[in-house]
This record gives C-alpha cells, structure tokens and sequence, in this order.
C-alpha cells in the first residue's frame, strides 16, 4: 500500500468573506506527481501555500509525514518550492545559487560542493556553473531554481505554475526533464497548472478544483475518458456537449433523445426522463463523405463541415447539424485534408464514446 506523504482533512481557507477553499480532504502519495488543475481564482495556488507554509487554514489540519503541520512555519517543513519567476539571485552564479540552501545549514565546504555538482549533474548543468543568471535561457533559469530546490532533499517539491513563462517548445522539453528528474530522484512532486496537456503529460494524478473544493480526483486517463460532472467534461480537453433526456434504461445503457438525433450511452448515475448532458470526444467522431451510407441506430447525424482547423498531424473539422457546432478530430492523412467547407458529411460514433452528465 502507498504510503501518504501529505494529508489535508477538512481545510477550509477564508480570506474575509471569500471562501478560497472548502472543505479540502486530500492525500498526497509518496514518490508521485500530483497536478492541481483548475481555472484562475479556483483555490489551486492557495492549497499549495498551505502545503509551504505560507498560509495557515481557516480551518481543518494538514500532516507531513504524519506529523501535525498546520502552524509549523515553512523553514520547519520537509518542503521546497519552485516559482514561476525563478526567484533566482542575480548576484550568484550559478554554483552559488544552488549551493544557498546548504550554506545556510553550515554544511563543510567539501559536503557542499559534492552536493551541488550532483545536483548540477542531474538537471545538466554541470558546464554553467560559473555562468551568472543573466547570461542564461528561461529554461536554463527554471533548471537552477529546481537544482536548488531539490538539493536540501525535501519529501515534497512545490511547482507553483513554473513553466508558463516558457515558449511552448521549450516547456514541452521541460515537462520531459521534469519527468526524468522525479523518476531519478523519487521526490514527491506537487505541481499547479491551469494548462489542461502540462497535466496530461506530467501527472500521475490530478486534482481539477473549481470555486475551491475538489470537483474530481484520478489519472489523467479517468479524468479524460470519464469525468464526472459538466464541468470537469468542458474543461478537461475538447469535447461536444449536447442536451437530451433518457428515454428509457436497459442493462445499464441510456436510449438518449435531442431534438435533432439520438443517442446511447452508459446510463451512469442517470434516470428515466430525466435531462442530461452528454459529452462525446472529438476524436471518438468518425466522418465519412455524403457518399457513404448513413449508419442505421443512434449515434449518427448528417451534418456540413463550416469550417477547418489545420493543427499539424490533427485536423479538426466543425461540422454544423441544425442549431450544433460538432468538433470532430481526426489524423491527417498522407493524402492532405479530405473535406471542404461546404462538404456534406455523417458523423457516428460508438456508444462508449458517449458520457452522460447529470450535473
């Protein structure tokens, strides 16, 4: 059984009559990668500050290794932080940056410069370490502030959002730096975002929030594949949201009216004649020229394509069907883009595609 690392039960933080959080229960696992995700002003960033130190709850407890942590002050905490900005200081090399942290604990001299090459070594930096702050790139900056971060050996690393300064290129291979530092390291990683792919990529689980509670916990997988409210559908990845009404339940399976097509899906927590949501993947969309004949049973609608998205590999096509502007996304083949604006085109899809929302 893993192990918990960090524990939050029942925090609650107010800032005056602002509730930033409610009602947070939360374990953090040793050795994982833990992403809070959520919109601006959904309580992430405060969570992680309560994690530091910085902010003490209203209230509620947390523990850090099992140990009562809710008024220990950060410097106490077996926790470091990484910032957006860096934080570096621009009157330090690069040695002397990473080296702070050891300094102030009055480690020998030999104990630190072992320390601080290993460290250099592992977020490859070894050749810069004479180099001042200045003198180096965005990513080159976020590497020492991790090296100096993760050189005091903390049980938990804070990221608070510290690749969004970075040019989307290099924060692709930061997220792949960042992966192969936890795995060499095995420091539980704690890290806020409000970009949907940095937690795909990145997590082992994550936490999405709105208005401060915890809308859903789980993989990247549970929460793409089955998320469990509108609002964790609309905004995690891309998806079309249709209303219905569940006409009838059979084994588990949903028979789905709209005004304009039917549906069947896994009813869920669903009931008969009651209105829904459902959500259906852009890339769970197969689209067949007018030519091809329209597959009988639900899960199908002639539609034409209104407009064409070019993303690279991807193309992703809006298909107009009476009142619905359905994305459907698909590889692009070798042969080019297969359809026009204008082009009468189906759509189908299989019933696993479709998640019904009640909330």
């Amino acid at each position: 059984m893993t192990k918990s690392i960090v524990q939050l039960n029942n925090v609650h933080k107010a800032f005056g009559p602002f509730k930033a959080l409610n009602d947070i229960n939360l374990d953090i696992q040793k050795g994982e990668i833990l992403t809070l995700l959520g919109p601006s002003g959904c309580g992430k960033t405060t969570l992680m500050r309560i994690i530091a130190g910085f902010e003490e709850p209203t209230s509620g407890t947390l523990k850090i290794n099992g140990q009562n942590a809710t008024s220990l002050p950060p410097e106490k905490r077996s926790v470091n932080m990484v910032f957006q900005r860096y934080a570096l200081f621009p009157h330090l090399d690069v040695f002397d940056n990473v080296a702070f942290g050891l300094r102030l604990r009055k480690l020998p001299k030999d104990e630190v410069n072992k320390q601080v090459t290993a460290m250099l070594h592992l977020v490859q930096l070894e050749t810069y370490s004479g180099r001042w702050i200045h003198e180096l790139s965005g990513g080159q900056c976020q590497r020492v502030a991790l090296a100096r971060a993760l050189v005091n050996q903390p049980d938990v690393l804070l990221l608070d959002e510290p690749l969004a300064a970075l040019d989307l290129k290099i924060r692709h291979h930061m997220l792949r730096e960042l992966k192969r530092i936890h795995e060499e390291t095995g420091t539980t990683f704690v890290y806020v975002t409000h970009d949907q792919d940095e937690a795909m990529i990145l997590s082992d689980r994550v936490v999405l929030m709105n208005k401060g509670e915890i809308a859903q916990l789980g993989s990247p997988q549970d929460l793409y594949a089955a998320p469990e409210s509108l609002f964790c559908a609309k905004f995690f990845g891309e998806t079309n949201i249709l209303e219905g009404r569940v006409d009838k339940i059979t084994s588990g399976v949903a028979d789905i009216s709209t005004p304009l097509f039917s549906a069947k899906g896994a009813a869920r927590n669903a009931r008969e004649g009651e209105t829904v949501s459902i959500s259906i993947r852009p890339e769970a969309m197969k689209l067949t020229g007018s030519d091809a004949p329209l597959l009988a049973g639900p899960n199908r609608l002639k539609g034409h394509v209104e407009d064409i998205v070019f993303i690279g590999n991807r193309v992703v096509y809006q298909v107009r069907h009476g009142d619905n502007l359905l994305s459907c996304q698909e590889t692009r083949p070798v042969t080019g883009i297969q359809h026009t604006p204008g082009s009468h085109v189906h759509l189908n899809w299989p019933d696993e595609a479709v998640v019904v929302l009640t909330q």
